[in-house]
């Protein structure tokens, strides 16, 4: 035997104690009597378990000293006997120590000859009490190995099999005698034998015990499916620090395992559909809409995800999806999992595809039910891909699970969401059809609040531009540009307008306007006060009584009021006169000056009754330009209104070419992407 071995692998496993024997842990103690009765040997353990020292004891006759007197007949009966007849003799019996105490001592005694013939009794004896002690610790140890639910194995310094206990007889399949001297390569191929191997050697190594490391892997005990076991290993050292071995324990926590990873997945899904809550749906817009939905699902759910909305659908067709034939998508998000074929396999956005009967997404649309190919063959691709060169791309891509969801809202399909895995190695399954239509229902309630809200907007930015010139007349003395821009964000449509309006002796009326409120019913009344302020300036009434007019009317529109700024172009006396209703001031741009704000009354907006307006005089001499505008232009909600005032200001003091390029100019530096607000701009040179 190798130091650092175990003895054999038949028996109890040894019990060190504060680093010592099982024998010092006894404290055996050896006596030896010649055939007299006198004691010839006496060990230091003997000094230890009867208190005499050798001196004491060598010499004297063993009854005598250790027997007291009403035992010391039977022990010389026993004593007689070991020697005549040689048997061995075990038991418990009294003895005699120094101190005068009578002590319950385990002996075996047995008969010793030399080589000339002469007899001896041996006598080993220990203290009873720490016999039965360690008896109650060993019978411990073997019932807590033997007993234990928790599989247990014991490893040499080689890392072969020394002793399993019954629990790891069951957990393995296999006996426990196959065990012995053996390598867990050897014995369970279906586990991860090499690593778990060197997470013995490491303890081994270091003597730093290792807790619940995860093993995953199938045993003969029930091959066909894996399980997940929990393994702890600690270092086994014997007395003065020896390494005997490692010992290890096993617990089956494959149900725990699968709990933890289904409770794991479901705070997943959760996440995953608060996510969704706050980031798909915050714009009245179906493309960033669907946009949205693709990025939440990817890569959380899908590699590559499809957003595809009849075309019926956008264009308010119904009904929304056909019972049966061909429908006709447009694609609207495709978004992917790093860089994959099946990327430019799927329709681009804008696109619009005819898809059959057969195609899985069409039968999606179809039924209102979800379509899942949890395993895609070669079969399943042409009824999933666009055409057959996209279905070679999705092969090659890997693309091995597939799963299309409808998009519902209000009980109208309005489309289908389409996935599908390439990267991700597991199948999609019954879990991730409820997800993806959780996820899809909550998208398509979005959508469909945004078509509709575009078709209205739609209807609006229709009308309003109806409502509004078109180019501006030539007139004379006169130039002029104008633009009208719709609001960018998911605010609706405003009423703001301009217009420019002929007056007589080559007068010209420059109006700029804003009804608060927005959508059709803000476009229909710009309308009707646009229509007549043209009628009050045809009366050529100066800009006050026109403001006035206009005052009264807006009074007997309910819910409505405007600002507008009116102003009276005079040639001949090269001069604007300019009433203000509630209005931000024009821009004078004086060709031999600097840019200014107009200095004029304020007013109050048209609407509100009561309000007194005042005309100005401005000089506006040949090469002078005049900028109205509407609040869209330069209202932002991070900027005070001043600091955007000097920036319009300052555009115009450096902006002195074409008035077409200055309208482009200034929209395109002040504009912020996503405005919320309309936006009117008119722009009068003076040509003398």
């Amino acid at each position: 035997m190798t130091a650092g071995s175990f003895p054999g692998t038949a028996g109890r496993v040894g019990m060190p104690l504060d680093g010592k024997g099982l024998l010092d842990v006894l404290g055996v103690a050896a006596v030896v009597v010649d055939a007299r009765g006198r004691i010839v040997l006496w060990s230091p353990q003997a000094e230890a378990l009867f208190g005499f020292r050798a001196e004491e004891a060598l010499g004297q006759y063993v009854a005598r000293l250790i027997v007291g007197d009403d035992h010391r007949e039977e022990a010389v009966r026993l004593f007689g006997e070991v020697l005549a007849a040689g048997t061995t003799w075990a038991g418990t019996f009294p003895v005699r120590h120094k101190d005068g105490s009578t002590r319950q001592v385990e002996f075996r005694n047995m008969r010793l000859t030399d080589d000339l013939g002469g007899l001896y009794a041996l006598g080993i004896a220990a203290d009873h009490s720490v016999v039965e002690r360690v008896e109650a610790e060993l019978a411990l140890s073997d019932r807590l190995v033997s007993q234990s639910p928790i599989g247990l194995a014991v490893f040499d310094t080689a890392l072969r099999f020394v002793l399993v206990n019954p629990a790891l007889e069951r957990i393995n399949g296999i006996p426990a005698a196959l065990h012995a001297g053996r390598r867990i390569s050897d014995m369970l191929p279906g586990i991860d034998a090499p690593g778990m191997e060197e997470v013995l050697r490491t303890v081994l190594a270091t003597g730093e015990p290792l807790l619940d490391h995860s093993t995953v892997g199938h045993t003969p005990a029930d091959p066909g499916r894996d399980h997940v076991w929990s393994v702890s290993c600690y270092r086994l050292e014997g007395g003065e620090g020896r390494i005997l071995g490692v010992a290890a324990s096993v617990i089956d926590v494959t149900e725990r395992h699968r709990a933890d990873a289904e409770a794991d997945r479901s705070r997943r899904r959760l996440a995953l559909i608060a996510d969704a809550s706050a980031r798909v749906g915050t714009t009245l817009e179906v493309e960033r809409t669907a946009d949205e939905l693709a990025s939440v699902v990817v890569p959380a759910l899908a590699d590559v995800a499809a957003v595809d909305v009849l075309d019926s659908v956008l264009s308010l067709r119904r009904p929304g999806a056909p019972d049966e034939g061909p429908a006709l998508f447009r694609a609207l998000a495709v978004k992917a999992a790093g860089r994959t074929e099946a990327l430019p396999a799927a329709d681009p956005p804008g696109s619009v595809a005819m898809y059959g009967a057969d195609r899985l997404v069409t039968r999606c649309v179809h039924t209102g039910l979800p379509v899942l190919v949890e395993r895609v063959g070669p079969g399943d691709l042409p009824r999933i891909a666009r055409s057959p060169e996209a279905a070679e791309m999705l092969a090659r891509a890997g693309v091995h699970s597939y799963l299309a969801v409808p998009l519902i809202a209000r009980g109208e399909v309005l489309g289908a969401l389409d996935l599908k895995r390439d990267r991700n190695a597991l199948p999609f399954d019954g879990d991730d059809v409820l997800l993806a239509t959780e996820l899809a229902a909550r998208a398509a309630v979005s959508i469909d609040n945004a078509r509709w809200y575009q078709s209205v907007r739609n209807s609006a930015v229709t009308l309003q531009r109806s409502l509004l010139p078109g180019a501006p007349p030539a007139r004379a003395g006169l130039e002029v540009a104008a633009r009208y821009q719709p609001a960018q964000a998911s605010s609706e449509v405003g009423g703001d307008w301009y217009d420019v309006i002929p007056l007589p002796d080559d007068k010209t009326a420059l109006v700029v306007g804003d009804v608060m409120g927005s959508g059709i019913d803000a476009a229909a009344t710009m309308g009707r006060l646009r229509t007549a302020t043209c009628a009050f300036a045809d009366l050529d009434l100066s800009p006050v009584q026109v403001l006035r007019h206009l005052d009264r009317i807006t009074e007997g529109l309910e819910h409505y009021i405007a600002t507008c700024l009116f102003a009276v172009h005079d040639p001949a006396r090269e001069r604007c006169r300019i009433a203000n209703a509630g209005h931000l001031p024009p821009v004078r741009v004086p060709v031999d000056g600097p840019a200014e704000l107009v200095r004029l009354s304020t007013g109050v907006p048209l609407g509100v009754g009561g309000g007194t307006f005042r005309t100005a005089r401005v000089p506006f001499r040949p090469g002078d330009r005049l900028v109205l505008y509407t609040d869209g232009l330069i209202e932002t909600r991070d900027e005070a209104i001043d600091e955007r005032l000097a920036l319009l200001v300052g555009l115009l003091d450096e902006a002195r070419g074409p008035l077409e390029e200055t309208c482009d100019l200034l929209l395109k530096a002040l504009r912020r992407p996503g405005a919320p607000d309309d936006v009117a701009l008119l722009i009068a040179r003076s040509t003398g």
